[in-house]
């Protein structure tokens, strides 16, 4: 089996017939974190909505460990495959407690499997925990964004795909958030990120692509462009300029 859990192969993607994905090709390493960046419009989050099937795929392959998945709907990859997606913003049903929330989170697994694996992903989280019985509309904002992680991982994915997951947190917050990502990885699921607070995500990622227009422009080891006097060019855009000088580092 290949060391990478996911393969995009020339994939052209976007909405209605604006494209945003332009031949997009790359690969991300099972068991890693893998941080997409680039600037607004790059084409980022719309990679992780065409891998979880929201987008259709109007031309290319999408693998996960091998498999053409191209096609697949969001249920078959949550289901059969094992892809679990956290969207950027709020996605609670705010007028249900944290329980009923968590109990939605697993309607596929049957309720018997959800209730005996909620207590499991609560221990990560003994804040929501504590608020179990609370409206999920009642709580802070990073106790919101750490129950719908927590949500995701009640189906125990094996790639999880997170969107921006720092925003409106505070920074003690974020690195919690950080911190549990590290430790899936390290545990075997793949990560594949978002997220506009580079130099932290860098810090906790294993591999960076960037993106300019829908297409990889550059893929480097985390700790490389975190040392890399490039980085906000990268970030900004940029990066097609960037890459040489970076091969020369």
């Amino acid at each position: 089996m290949s060391d990478h859990a996911i393969e995009f192969e020339n994939v052209l993607a976007g909405y209605g017939d604006f494209m945003i994905l332009n031949n997009l090709s790359f690969k991300a390493k099972r068991g890693a974190i893998t941080l997409l960046l680039g600037p607004n419009g790059a084409g980022k989050s719309t990679v992780l909505k065409t891998l979880f099937g929201l987008l259709k795929v109007r031309a290319g392959r999408i693998r996960l460990d091998g498999q053409d998945i191209t096609g697949s709907s969001a249920k078959d990859l949550l289901v059969q495959h094992g892809i679990a997606f956290v969207p950027q913003g709020r996605n609670l049903f705010g007028q249900l407690s944290v329980y009923e929330n968590l109990e939605l989170g697993g309607i596929t697994l049957g309720m018997k499997t959800t209730r005996e694996r909620i207590p499991e992903v609560l221990a990560r989280f003994p804040r929501v925990k504590e608020r179990m019985h609370s409206q999920a509309a009642a709580l802070s904002g990073g106790e919101q964004k750490q129950l719908e992680v927590g949500r995701a991982l009640l189906l125990r994915p094996k790639v999880l795909l997170i969107d921006e997951p720092s925003i409106g947190l505070s920074p003690l917050v974020v690195a919690d958030v950080f911190k549990l990502l590290r430790q899936l990885a390290d545990q075997g699921t793949t990560v594949l990120m978002v997220e506009q607070n580079v130099k932290s995500a860098l810090k906790i990622s294993d591999e960076a692509i960037a993106l300019e227009s829908g297409r990889r422009v550059l893929q480097k080891s985390a700790d490389e462009l975190l040392n890399d006097p490039n980085i906000e060019r990268l970030f900004l855009g940029g990066a097609h300029a960037a890459a040489p000088a970076a091969a020369k580092a």
